[in-house]
This record gives structure tokens, C-alpha cells and sequence, in this order.
């Protein structure tokens, strides 16, 4: 097991961003979603992206476990994580502009801070294993 403070906090890091990804996904379903300026076809977009962001957890889980037992292969998963937030932040954000969902009238804060800790979460990853 490592000793290293830097993979702690990483691993840390890894994981808290699994517990944002499953308290949305626990929430998420269980709200009524049904306010007049929510987009078309809002509720079938959202849900299709339970999927990849699940494989997303599990990749982060897994690369913070194998980074505390000083598997190599942390640091890769690490780096497929990290490219998978970005892609699904990236997602994210674009929807969030053509629609205008950052108003804060239209829980803006909510969904720049998703796509914010998402991309604060795939720079960590990099700047530590790239």
C-alpha cells in the first residue's frame, strides 16, 4: 500500500467524484423534471447518460484502488477516466448552452458545477499521471 500523500489525495479525489456521480444518479430520477423551459426531450437525453457515466465510476473506483496498492495500471485507468469526464463534461456543457441551462434561473449553478468538477477532476488526473 502506498505511501504517498499525492496518490492519497488523488484516489480521494477519484472517489468523491464517484460519490457526486451516484448522488445525482440517485436523485435525478426521483425529481418531477417537468419545469416549462426544460428542453424537448430532456428527460430520454439525461437518462441514456446513466450508462457511460456508471463505466466512468467503475473505471474511477478501480484506478483508485489499484493507485493505493501501487498497481501500474491505476495510473491508466486514471488517464481513460479522465478522458471519459472530459468527453461527458464537454457533452454536458454544449447541451447546457443550447438550451440555456448555466441561466441561473434554470438551475445554472447546479450545471456549471457538474461540468466543472468534471473537468476539474480530468485536469487532476492528468497533470498527475500524463
Amino acid at each position: 500500500m502506498t505511501g504517498d500523500a499525492g496518490t492519497w489525495v488523488v484516489a480521494v479525489c477519484e472517489l468523491l467524484g464517484v460519490a457526486a456521480i451516484a448522488a445525482f444518479w440517485l436523485t435525478w430520477p426521483r425529481e418531477a423534471h417537468d419545469e416549462p423551459w426544460l428542453p424537448a426531450g430532456y428527460i430520454e437525453h439525461e437518462e441514456v447518460f446513466r450508462y457511460p457515466d456508471m463505466v466512468m465510476a467503475l473505471t474511477l473506483v478501480v484506478s483508485a484502488v489499484l493507485l493505493v496498492l501501487e498497481e501500474p495500471l491505476g495510473a491508466s485507468l486514471g488517464l481513460v477516466a479522465a478522458g471519459m469526464l472530459t468527453f461527458l463534461s464537454v457533452i454536458d456543457l454544449a447541451y447546457y448552452v443550447k438550451h440555456d441551462m448555466l441561466a441561473v434561473e434554470h438551475g445554472g449553478l447546479m450545471n456549471a458545477g457538474i461540468v466543472a468538477g468534471g473537468l476539474l477532476l480530468a485536469g487532476i488526473l492528468v497533470v498527475r499521471f500524463a
